[in-house]
């Protein structure tokens, strides 16, 4: 199983023990991809969001920052938000991003969990699905033919266009981000697309019949089983002892959840509730290494077998020394743990 970390770039300026310029908020995120690599970590992702408190708004340019100073683990977008973007730069910022990585480049494409981007550029959030699905087809068109005849309802026409440049990576690597909605497991599985579950809260095994869609769907379409990979983006931490990371995780945990929590009507997060997240079944992947190694072993088992595992850090607002730490136990003990060879 791939082990990876997850990053929406997210800077500290507004916590006021924790004063943070943008520009070094920057600075240490790409110092932490540059250790990620060098420790061991198979993949980094970069998310996408158009607010206050997070500087992933243009990911490819952080990937590709990143690109230049790491050599061997993938770089992702985690997700990139099809639905507000033009297919066509999508991909071209892919295809650049997997010349300068020499073919290391992915995406995590999706609808994302804010809707910031909708009304940013001019859309009509009634269009939710619609510009998905039709961005989507375009996106997977281009990664596949150089040159496109193509025409929806969001986006001009193309006739007879070439697209350019065309990345290394052939097929290229895209893999569908998914919450909980059945259709858009379906709709991976149907495409042969590897699935990405963020899964957040909760207990992990409730996704299993999801999951489940996904793989029936898939095999209907006609695609092997080996095709049909299943990734997993949960919130985590790993420090020393488990005591430790319940300790330095929570409080900024409870900050995040409760700032979306009041947007969303969610209740508000206690340190039970917390507490439960971190039981056998739970969500979360907060704990010292070997507790952890095995509750990522239990969520594979529990959804039927996983291919990655990205770790978000960012909710807990985490200063730039715990999660370097936080990487380099993952990377050294999470890791070989959950790889065992049988």
């Amino acid at each position: 199983m791939e082990i990876g970390i997850d990053s929406f770039a997210a800077m500290f300026s507004s916590r006021p023990m924790q004063p943070l310029s943008d520009q070094d908020a920057v600075e240490q995120l790409l110092a932490r991809m540059k250790y990620a690599d060098e420790v061991g970590i198979d993949v980094f992702g970069i998310g996408e969001h158009h607010r206050k408190g997070f500087l992933d708004s243009a990911p490819f340019e952080l990937l590709s920052a990143a690109a230049a100073i790491t050599n061997r683990m993938r770089l992702t977008t985690a997700v990139t938000v099809l639905s507000a973007a033009d297919p066509v730069r999508v991909f071209q910022s892919y295809a650049t991003l997997d010349l300068i990585s020499k073919g290391r480049a992915e995406m995590v494409v999706g609808r994302g969990s804010f809707i910031d981007a909708y009304p940013l550029f001019g859309l009509q959030l009634e269009d939710y699905d619609e510009l998905f699905v039709e961005k989507l087809d375009l996106l997977l068109k281009i990664m596949k033919d150089e040159q496109i005849t193509w025409k929806g309802r969001f986006r001009p026409a193309l006739h007879h266009q070439s697209i350019y440049p065309r990345p290394v990576q052939q097929p290229a690597p895209v893999w569908l981000g998914v919450g909980g909605t059945p259709e858009s497991f379906v709709r991976a599985g149907s495409l042969g697309l590897p699935l990405m579950v963020a899964i957040i809260g909760g207990e992990t095994h409730h996704f299993k019949p999801l999951v489940d869609l996904y793989r029936e769907a898939g095999k209907r379409a006609g695609y092997a089983a080996e095709q049909l990979k299943v990734g997993m983006h949960s919130l985590g931490y790993v420090a020393e002892t488990k005591e430790q990371a319940m300790e330095e995780f929570y409080p900024g945990y409870a900050e995040a959840m409760n700032k979306i929590g009041r947007e969303r009507g969610w209740a508000p997060m206690t340190r039970g509730r917390f507490e439960a997240q971190l039981g056998p079944r739970g969500a979360l992947l907060v704990g010292d290494p070997q507790e952890v190694a095995e509750k990522i072993i239990r969520h594979s088992n529990a959804l039927g077998g996983l291919s990655r595992l990205t770790f978000q850090m960012d909710t807990a607002e985490l200063n730039h020394e715990k999660l370097l730490k936080a990487i380099h136990l993952i990377a050294t003990k999470v890791k070989p743990l959950v790889n065992i060879p049988e």
